[in-house]
Formats: C-alpha cells, sequence, structure tokens
C-alpha cells in the first residue's frame, strides 16, 4: 500500500471514527483503524464488536492499493502534530511497518495484518429501510438522549427508543424518574421500532452535524446500519421489549403554569445550592401567579427561597421535585417559555415548550415528583 494523501483530512477521518474505539478492547486488534485502500478510495474502519463505524476519503494519487491494520493512538498522536500537508503513507507488506513521509523528514510506526480485524455485522433478509431526514434524527436524538439509564438490570432503559408509525416517527427515552418523548411528522410504509443503545446515538448525532443529505436508515430485530454521504454506521440493538411509555403520561392535568424558562431555571439553580445533597429535593408551591421555590439541608441549617412570577391557571398545588433532573429538563427545552401541567402533588409534571407558530414536531417531558416531609 503507498498513497499520498492531506494531513488534516487524514487527521479528520480518523479522528472521528476513532470515537468507536473502546478504553477496554476486549481484542488487541480492535485498538486499530483497519484501513483499505481500493479503486482511488480509502476506508477507514473501527470496532468495539457492538458498533462499527466506516468511513471513506478518496484519494487521489495511489501507487499501490492494501489493507492494513493501524494502531490508532499511535496514528493520532502522529497526525496530530501536523500542519496542513502532504503525506506519503506507505506500507510494508511483509513486516507491516507503516512509514509515514513529508517534506522534510519520515516517521515509522508498527501496524498488523488485517486478518484478524472483525467483520461487519450483516442484516438479514427480512430488514426494513426507511429514509429520514437529517433534522428529525438530530432533533429526535438530542431532545431524548439526556434521559437515557445506566441500568444493567433494565438494559431496554439505556439506549433511545424509536417508534415507526404510519403518520409519525416519536423517540423516546427515559429513566423511570424522567421520560422525553418527541414525535415528528413522517410518512412511514409500516410501523416498527428498535432501541438504539446510548453510545451508537451519540456517535449518530454528533456525524449528523455535518451531514446535508436524507440517512437512509436499515435495520433488523438484532442491528441498524445509519448510511450517510461518508460515513456508515452499524450497531447493535437493545433487545427486549420497551415500556408502554403512553400509559405513563397523565392525560388530565387541569394544572398549568407558564412561566419564562430561563428565569424559572436559574432560579432553581440559586434554590438548590441549598437544598440536601443526597436527596436534591426542592419544593414548590404554585397559586396566585407565583412559584415559590424552597430548598433546604437541615443537617447543616442551610435553606433557600425564591419566588418567580408565572401565569397560573388550577387549584393551589405543592409538589417536590429533584433539582438535578429539573435542571436537565429546562436546558433540554429550547423555547423562551415553558409550560408545566400538574395533576397533584403524587402524580408526574409535565413538561412543553410553548411555541408561538405550529410545529412539525412536539415534545413533552415527564417528570416523577419527590414525597416532600412536611
Amino acid at each position: 500500500m503507498k498513497f499520498t494523501i492531506s494531513s488534516s483530512a487524514l487527521l479528520s477521518l480518523l479522528a472521528t471514527t476513532g470515537k468507536v474505539i473502546s478504553n477496554k478492547s476486549s481484542l488487541p486488534i480492535l485498538e486499530y483503524f483497519l484501513m483499505d485502500l481500493k479503486d482511488g478510495v480509502l476506508t477507514v474502519t473501527t470496532s468495539d464488536l457492538e458498533t462499527t463505524l466506516i468511513g471513506s476519503i478518496s484519494v487521489e494519487n495511489v501507487e499501490q492499493e492494501g489493507t492494513i491494520a493501524a494502531p490508532a493512538k499511535l496514528m493520532l498522536d502522529s497526525l496530530k502534530e501536523f500542519a496542513e500537508m502532504p503525506l506519503t503513507i506507505e506500507v510494508n507488506d511483509t513486516t507491516w511497518e507503516i512509514k509515514i513521509t513529508w517534506a522534510s523528514g519520515h516517521l515509522s510506526i508498527p501496524g498488523a495484518s488485517a486478518v484478524s480485524y472483525p467483520s461487519v455485522q450483516t442484516l438479514g433478509a427480512e430488514s426494513k429501510v426507511i429514509t429520514l431526514d437529517v433534522d428529525t434524527l438530530i432533533n429526535g436524538i438530542s431532545h431524548t438522549i439526556f434521559a437515557t439509564a445506566d441500568d444493567e438490570l433494565r438494559p431496554v432503559m439505556n439506549g433511545v427508543y424509536f417508534d415507526f408509525q404510519p403518520e409519525s416517527l416519536t423517540f423516546v427515552a427515559t429513566d423511570a424518574h424522567k421520560l422525553v418523548k418527541f414525535s415528528a411528522e413522517q410518512s412511514n410504509d409500516f410501523a416498527a421500532s428498535f432501541i438504539l443503545p446510548k453510545k451508537p446515538s451519540n456517535l449518530l448525532r454528533n456525524l449528523l452535524a455535518k451531514e446535508e443529505d436524507a440517512v437512509e436508515v436499515t435495520f433488523d430485530a438484532k442491528n441498524v446500519t445509519f448510511q450517510l454521504k461518508n460515513f456508515k454506521l452499524v450497531c447493535r440493538l437493545i433487545e427486549g421489549n420497551y415500556p408502554n411509555y403512553n400509559a405513563v403520561i397523565p392525560a388530565a392535568n387541569p394544572n398549568k403554569v407558564l412561566v419564562d424558562r430561563v428565569e424559572f431555571l436559574n432560579g432553581i439553580k440559586r434554590v438548590a445550592v441549598c437544598s440536601n445533597p443526597t436527596t436534591n429535593l426542592i419544593r414548590m408551591d404554585i397559586a396566585d401567579n407565583r412559584v415559590n421555590l424552597t430548598a433546604q439541608d437541615i443537617d447543616f441549617s442551610v435553606s433557600a427561597n425564591e419566588t418567580i412570577s408565572c401565569s397560573y391557571e388550577g387549584q393551589n398545588v405543592t409538589i417536590g421535585f429533584k433539582s438535578t433532573f429539573l435542571v436537565e429538563i429546562l436546558s433540554n427545552i429550547d423555547t423562551p417559555t415553558v409550560v408545566v401541567e400538574l395533576a397533584d402533588s403524587t402524580r408526574a409534571g409535565v413538561f412543553k415548550p410553548v411555541y408561538d407558530d405550529k410545529q412539525s414536531s412536539e415534545s413533552l417531558m415527564l417528570l416523577m415528583p419527590m414525597m416532600i416531609n412536611a
């Protein structure tokens, strides 16, 4: 293998694909980039056995094609030290030595045979294919991923749930304390669903930030593939039945609080400083177009109180929430105003963004209350 390539282009490709590589690889070969040069295209593959990312770039100056496993850390550390310049990369097919040459010098890195690199997961014949808009995918994942769990006993909660219906695509995430649902208008030829693990969800979101074209999604019962312009993400799905998320969303919430999101968020942050570090409990007393926020830690004799103006419809309500969850939810809503819908102090609060005009998508965030010690 021998070719010449831009240092920054190669670094960009390796840095992006390298995000899949785990710090604790079960196989030593997984700490390598699989680099394959064929027909003027350099393809780089990384994998952790669960998730595989394949990136490609066109190479104009090719003297010899070939395949090599290149040590990821050494390659990245070396390329980070170069300004933008052409690099000639040459591989010895006998010793697997990788030689990188530039105008004023060269370096050598020990490579390895690519024979033992794991093959990419293949999808079954019964797989389904759908094309999704980039914005729908980015918004769906970005709105929900913070609510995923890290629960070994309930692995289905450790990812983002994709729920395809004939007229919509719904993204859901929950950790049993909070639940986020984001629905977008989407015409589908089928009803289907899958659970995308947290790691590939984050990888996909980062990849999509530079993407403009629609994304082709192919999935079966065990794996899913996202085909982008220059990247292909293949990952194993979380198997199991996702909880019936619609069943836990309260239908009737007669008490509605309309409040400035940033003012509400900053008030919670200020008051939360004095909350009990174990429970992070914040008490809300809502009445007369005011939300009174209270927190205290009796052990250290600290307390805080703040009153925020709001527009309120309903009966007087006193309810407790975990402040860290409140901050997460309000930080992940992007509108200036938020509406909080409440039934009573024992049922979940529903948080919704307030838009001035009709949207093609809607989001809803649900938070379970905490018991207030009188």
